[in-house]
């Protein structure tokens, strides 16, 4: 399962990287606790939402299968939870970047699941496969996506400006990795944890951004 599955229940939650924002995203710790309960991946982000929203009663609202983001400086979109042929859709509140004026969406799509980055001003609308995990300054995030089937096996790191996201780096590892998580030590530097498909212990590794292993993605 992508972008959700190291916290979809609390029998699975792995590392997860609080990003710095007022609205600070649920650490696995405080997942374990919300989620352990869960159906679902889906019911898991409906219990963050709830954390989220009285912290941000300015930013989001919902309203029974709706939540409503509003943009700046007037003007709201709307994301909508539906069924669809491969299973249900939808939609949940997990971070506000203030100094970004950006959401964080939790979304499911059947099985599938994944972010969206909401930029309040202009409302741009992007799609990353994962949690992102913002750097020092807050002008880069690093995704990591990993898992059996449906995942994009990558880290990347994108670019984040008024214009909207855009991918600046990738790597995917030749070895197969059955998951990952990924830090900042700092503005140029990302620390990698992941366990390789063959073994049980998980292995460290940092990446300076300027490293020759980097595939630069032009956009």
């Amino acid at each position: 399962m992508r972008g959700m599955r190291h916290v979809a229940c609390a029998a699975c939650v792995a590392l997860v990287i609080a990003a710095g924002a007022n609205a600070a995203p649920p650490t696995a710790a405080e997942l374990a606790k919300l989620c352990g309960d869960a159906e679902d991946q889906a019911q898991c982000g409906r219990f963050v939402e709830a954390r989220q929203l009285p912290k941000l009663r300015n930013v989001a609202s919902r309203d029974g299968d709706e939540l409503r983001i509003e943009l700046l400086p007037v003007g709201s979109t709307v994301f909508r939870d539906a069924i669809n042929i491969i299973g249900a859709r939808s939609y949940a509140l997990w971070d506000y970047v203030d100094d970004l004026e950006s959401v964080v969406l939790f979304a499911t799509n059947g099985d599938r699941t994944e972010f969206w980055w909401v930029q309040r001003r202009g409302g741009g609308e992007f799609r990353i496969p994962s949690e992102p995990v913002l750097a020092p300054g807050h002008r880069q995030f690093a995704t990591a996506d990993f898992c059996a089937q449906e995942c994009d096996n990558q880290i990347a790191v994108w670019r984040v400006d008024a214009s909207g996201v855009h991918k600046e780096l990738a790597f995917s590892p030749q070895e197969a990795w059955q998951e990952a998580s990924v830090a900042w030590k700092n503005a140029n530097t990302v620390v990698i944890e992941y366990m390789r498909a063959s073994e049980a212990t998980p292995q460290i590794v940092e990446r300076r951004l300027d490293d020759a292993t980097w595939v630069r993605v032009r956009r």
